[in-house]
């Protein structure tokens, strides 16, 4: 079993940035992927980004891409994802998401997560 705790997010205006985070635990192994996605209401759940096993730079959705950074603190396994520049489309509950495929490119499906965060509320005004 795998647990993912995620943290940040919050109320910002539109141009402004926010930083979630999301902490694996439990049996994790050494090599996974980990993507985040959001879900705005009535929507369905759409992929942002998404971090292979090998780090590296990410692989990001064309809408976030040059405003979201997602890096990983490989001393504590924590993967931080950084917005920048954000508007009010990017209003969502945003998860975080676990595949142990060690698939590369890392996924963009939701169906090859199997473990996913509670979710954490960004909400950008205009």
């Amino acid at each position: 079993q795998v647990q993912l705790v995620e943290s940040g997010g919050g109320l910002v205006q539109a141009g402004g940035s926010l930083s979630v985070s999301c902490a694996p635990s439990g049996r994790t192994g050494s090599y996974y992927n980990i993507g985040w996605f959001r879900q705005a209401p009535v929507q369905g759940r759409e992929f942002v980004v998404a971090l292979g096993w090998r780090g590296g730079s990410g692989y990001y959705a064309y809408s976030v891409k040059g405003r979201f950074t997602i890096s990983r603190d490989g001393g504590k396994n924590t993967v931080f994802l950084q917005m920048m520049n954000l508007q009010p489309e990017d209003t969502a509950v945003y998860y975080c998401a676990y595949d142990a495929s060690r698939r590369l490119p890392p996924s963009q499906s939701v169906a090859d997560y199997t473990y996913w965060g509670q979710g954490t509320q960004v909400t950008v005004s205009s």
